[in-house]
């Protein structure tokens, strides 16, 4: 069995409301990329004298509310929790899934200290690919697949976020059951625009930076894609984009997310990485000096081997 690795409606309005740009910016820029969550994640719990405190809540619950204070930031929870020290539990709201829910939380005195018990973030950093901007709408897209936390594998519920400027300075080597990754340093205040959306098919906002460095492509339908070969773009050094030869060996027009299986034919791609890593999501495909789709995952049983999305379902996602 392989292992994976991380992924109409009808208005009645003008047809061109929700419609792309026929041609399109192409991406390959590396980008850093922050999330703020929406509420407090709860990440995991720890043992206090002995037992875990987690009474009826769950990994992946979002606090809300605490003594009926709005939090988003752990800073504001343990500020909450030292005015409340006194007390033997805090009330919280919580989010699961599209729940909402009371909890209580027990506030135990270990070692001089009051804890929760409770391990929690209120933001993500990580490395992808822009995939694309659109030129009349800036609009862009980039990854192709979800923010998930990998401490609970859901998918981020975001408050807000941006994308800004990376610089490529390593690469871990994907080999048969790892995947590899490429180690950046961020540039937090180059920022190049902000995450409105957090999907299954990508991360999307506006681009307020230059465009001038991109080059404008033509989009693809699915007819279009062919068996075969094709180039991703990339950054594996520094800021340069470079292209890479791959062979299309499959197209699925009905998945959701897992549409075009491809493998690396670029010697040197392979080189240097091992075959797709992580921080390669959102890296665009071009067959025939189109676009037709984006670098989304790695099979890591074979890591030469990939899975892409269509351009056309990100373009979909991108514009509602």
């Amino acid at each position: 069995m392989k292992k994976y690795i991380i992924a109409i409606f009808l208005l009645l309005m003008p047809l061109n409301t929700l419609a792309y740009s026929d041609y399109i910016y192409r991406g390959g820029k590396t980008i850093g990329i922050e999330v703020k969550s929406n509420g407090i994640m709860i990440v995991g719990f720890y043992e206090v004298d002995g037992k875990y405190n987690k009474g009826t809540l769950e990994n992946g619950d979002y606090i809300i509310k605490v003594e009926e204070q709005n939090v988003n930031t752990v800073k504001e929870l343990t500020r909450i929790i030292e005015e409340n020290a006194s007390k033997e539990y805090i009330n919280l709201t919580i989010k699961r899934d599209k729940e909402i829910m009371d909890a209580k939380l027990d506030l135990l005195y270990s070692d001089g200290v009051y804890k929760t018990g409770l391990y929690v973030k209120d933001s993500i950093t990580g490395i992808g690919t822009l995939t694309y901007v659109d030129p009349e709408t800036k609009i862009y897209g980039a990854l192709g697949h979800e923010i998930i936390d990998t401490s609970t594998s859901n998918i981020v519920d975001i408050r807000s976020g941006d994308i800004f400027k990376n610089y490529i300075n390593g690469i871990e080597k994907s080999s048969v059951g790892v995947a590899g990754s490429k180690n950046a340093k961020y540039y937090y205040d180059t920022k190049y625009g902000n995450i409105d959306k957090n999907t299954i098919h990508g991360i999307f906002g506006k681009y307020t930076a230059s465009t001038s460095d991109l080059e404008l492509v033509k989009v693809a339908s699915k007819k279009d894609i062919k068996i075969g070969k094709a180039t991703i773009y990339t950054v594996l050094d520094k800021e340069k984009i470079e292209e890479y030869e791959i062979n299309i060996t499959k197209i699925n027009e009905t998945g959701k997310v897992k549409n075009i299986t491809f493998e690396i034919t670029d010697k040197k791609l392979i080189e240097k990485t091992g075959g797709v890593i992580q921080g390669m999501s959102g890296s665009p495909i071009i067959q025939n000096n189109q676009i037709i789709g984006v670098v989304t995952h790695v099979i890591v049983d074979n890591p030469v081997t990939g899975y892409g999305l269509f351009i056309t379902t990100m373009l979909e996602e991108g514009e509602k």
